[in-house]
């Protein structure tokens, strides 16, 4: 397991680099995104520097904004997101004080989250309700990994980002068959691509293990590609449009999501 203290270098360098290489481009898209991440990355990282009290409030704050999201993708009322956001927030306490007992707090989770549409009565949008408070359950828990991971999450996420940016040029560059119809914007160069650029960092960070090296070359597209799927179903483009030059915060951590789930399973 590595320590945040041996990731601040490499994260100091690689905003460096890319504040050179942003500022080279004058595209003012990535100007803007670079700049989200100047201030977004300093703070994750002394928040991880904590400890896992620090991972835990990371986890909360972003559990909570992308239940936000995700209810507003999804179309759930306020009362249905009151109850995912309290199931996931309590699944990502649970890791952080009473490690071991997730899957307990999971399950209390999941019927509280069918109690809200069950109570209500609700025979005309009741099952839609449910299926998506349990998805939802489902892929915002996975947050909870956080904590027990601590920096090794932290680099799961560097790995996952920067396979997300080669990815997204190398597609355009190289074309090619696309990876699927969710996301035209997707081709397996890119992915591939993505991928090797992805194990480079984990090698780089002192982290590359078989389980993460899947982690981030099939759970990161695969968590992209979730997100294409609900987006598409709610017919938006962005999960938000809050966060500059990534729309909302889920659709930055998308890839993360079954990267952690990924690697969790086969750990």
């Amino acid at each position: 397991m590595t320590t945040t203290s041996a990731l601040v270098p490499y994260l100091g360098g690689a905003l460096a680099l890319g504040g050179v290489a942003v500022a080279a481009s004058r595209r003012r898209e990535l100007m803007v995104r670079w700049c989200a991440w100047a201030v977004g990355v300093p703070l994750v990282t002394a928040a991880f520097w904590w400890g896992r009290p620090g991972a835990a409030a990371v986890a909360v704050l972003v559990a909570v904004v992308a239940v936000l999201e995700y209810g507003a993708l999804m179309r759930l009322g306020r009362a249905d997101r009151t109850v995912l956001a309290a199931a996931v927030v309590g699944v990502v306490l649970t890791a952080w004080l009473a490690p071991g007992q997730e899957l307990r707090a999971l399950a209390v989770g999941a019927l509280a989250v069918a109690a809200v549409p069950l109570l209500a009565g609700d025979a005309d949008h009741g099952l839609r309700r449910l299926g998506a408070g349990l998805l939802g359950l489902a892929w915002l828990s996975v947050l909870a990994a956080l904590v027990p991971l601590g920096a090794d999450a932290l680099a799961l996420f560097a790995a996952v980002s920067v396979a997300d940016i080669v990815a997204y040029f190398a597609g355009r560059r190289f074309g090619g068959p696309l990876l699927s119809p969710l996301s035209p914007a997707k081709r397996w160069s890119g992915t591939v691509a993505g991928a090797a650029a992805g194990l480079a960092v984990l090698a780089a960070l002192s982290v590359l293990s078989w389980p993460a090296a899947l982690a981030v070359a099939v759970g990161g597209p695969a968590g992209d590609l979730l997100e294409s799927m609900v987006k598409r179903g709610a017919r938006v483009k962005d999960a938000g449009s809050w966060l500059p030059g990534s729309g909302g915060l889920l659709d930055r951590i998308d890839s993360l999501l079954i990267a952690l789930a990924v690697l969790l399973v086969l750990s």
